[in-house]
């Protein structure tokens, strides 16, 4: 029997993908990846009530220094950052892979919505079959991971795992799904900065003319596109549309301002290997359900993105994920738009 190491949390998705890995022939091992403030308590009952060896990989080290100060710099630019997106190819798969290499494994599995298939000579990520894909979150996974991961979620819905689970007894059948960063559980992301010593430095919000129209609170408590928590009184419905740290400012538009036509991106990354450097696909620029049909052209490690028709404003420091129908070909970073 062929052994597999799954990332396990204690949530839903991991412990329903038990089942699903066993009924593939796997003998499944588990992993939990623990850090600071972290508990492990929900992923040891999990193993215990689906009687998976569990073992617990503390990342504190790794987390910090390839996640959390990245995150912590990004806010401080006046940027949005991806922890989940750079976690993934830095930190996770990374320590899933440590552990299968121990063990004499090659395969690795998580609980995400995505799917993998083998096609000419490399290994294609897929969207899921389920309105829940994350394949988007994914999307910075070089081929020598992706070629070891299996995603047994790919082909079901949320719905269809939670009945696995409540079929297997599993108490986290019915359990709330977590949205909290990891590292942030508390999820105010504006405090835990300020406990690693960032200034919480007042400053102007400006109407796109200039116009002083009242006083931000810092500029990391703000993200491109957030209209509530403003406390500005100009009769209209106002949006973070630009954020500058050079002038301490915080730049707002009205609702019909806030679309753009085109997308300047860094860290171009092909998941295809073949794709080309002039292409048509679909790119979401956030983690939603909303995409956009674009023009690609790629130069170095840069790339444009012209849409087809106007889009919000995508915030910088987030990802452009790139599909061509269901497989995602590629990825970049958001500089900036207009």
């Amino acid at each position: 029997m062929e052994k597999i190491v799954l990332g396990m949390s204690g949530g839903v998705d991991s412990s329903a993908a038990v089942a699903l890995l066993r009924e593939r022939g796997y003998e499944v091992h588990g992993l939990f990846l623990s850090h600071s403030g972290l508990d492990c308590g929900a992923a040891l009952r999990a193993a215990a009530e689906t009687g998976v060896p569990l073992e617990i990989a503390d990342i504190g080290e790794a987390l910090e220094r390839e996640v959390c100060r990245r995150f912590e710099r990004e806010y401080l630019a006046g940027r949005t950052p991806s922890p989940c997106i750079y976690c993934n190819p830095l930190v996770k798969f990374p320590a899933l892979i440590a552990e299968a290499e121990r063990i004499g494994a090659e395969l690795v599995a998580t609980g995400h919505y995505a799917r993998t298939e083998r096609r000419d000579g490399y290994t294609a990520l897929l969207r899921a079959h389920s309105p829940n894909d994350q394949s988007y979150m994914l999307c910075r996974l070089p081929q020598h991971i992706l070629s070891r991961c299996v995603f047994p979620l790919g082909e079901l819905d949320k719905q269809q795992v939670r009945d696995i689970a409540a079929r297997g007894g599993l108490s986290s059948a019915s359990a709330r799904d977590s949205m909290e960063i990891c590292f942030v559980p508390s999820g105010d992301y504006g405090a835990w900065l300020e406990g690693r010593g960032a200034d919480p430095r007042k400053g102007d919000f400006l109407s796109e003319h200039g116009e002083t129209l009242g006083t931000h609170d810092g500029l990391y408590r703000y993200t491109v596109g957030k209209r509530r928590g403003l406390r500005i009184a100009t009769g209209k419905r106002m949006y973070v549309k630009r954020i500058d740290p050079n002038t301490n400012s915080i730049t707002l538009a009205e609702e019909s301002n806030m679309y753009i036509t085109k997308v300047e991106i860094s860290g171009f990354m092909r998941l295809r290997p073949e794709l080309g450097d002039s292409f048509h696909a679909s790119a979401k620029l956030r983690h939603s359900r909303s995409e956009h049909a674009c023009a690609v052209e790629v130069s170095g490690g840069r790339a444009v993105l012209t849409l087809e028709a106007p889009a919000r404003i995508p915030a910088p420091g987030q990802y452009a994920a790139l599909y061509i129908a269901d497989e995602l070909v590629a990825s970049g970073i958001i500089e900036r738009s207009e």
